[in-house]
């Protein structure tokens, strides 16, 4: 699959590689833009960051679906997910995708618009918002433990 991240965008950029440098930078960044650290519960092997641009790719070892049981919901996970930061959280957001009834939704931002609220708001590329408790998306035991 060929990466949409250009040369260009590739040029003045982050790049690290191996699982473990790459789950510190993105908890890093997520700490950084005050989003919850289970919110993209994924083995990445590669993490870049454009801070001029604000773009953020990162290439995942497998495609991979994952239920938030605090919401039940399902979300896949594609191998490349891009993103830009912009006001502390994610918009222009591709390689995300959340199953609703029976048919898959792209994920196209994530942002705590007010913190004292407890949610965090998910947009749709129409527009659509649905918001859930931040606590929904906090890392989970299994998780701290991979």
């Amino acid at each position: 699959m060929p990466s949409s991240v250009t040369e260009t965008h590739r040029e003045n950029a982050e790049i690290y590689c191996g699982e473990d440098v790459c789950k510190q930078k993105f908890l890093e960044l997520l700490e950084e833009i005050s989003l919850p650290k289970g919110i993209v519960p994924v083995e990445i092997i590669e993490f870049g960051r454009n801070r001029s641009t604000g773009l953020v790719w990162m290439k995942l070892k497998n495609k991979k679906e994952h239920k938030f049981k605090r919401i039940n919901k399902v979300v896949s996970y594609d191998r490349e997910i891009n993103f830009f930061i912009d006001n502390g959280g994610i918009k222009k957001l591709t390689g995300i995708k959340c199953k609703e009834l029976f048919i898959w939704i792209t994920i196209s931002s994530m942002i705590i618009e007010d913190p004292s609220s407890g949610k965090i708001s998910f947009t749709i590329p129409s527009g659509l918002k649905v918001h859930f408790p931040i606590s929904a998306f906090e890392l989970e035991e299994d998780d701290n433990k991979k």
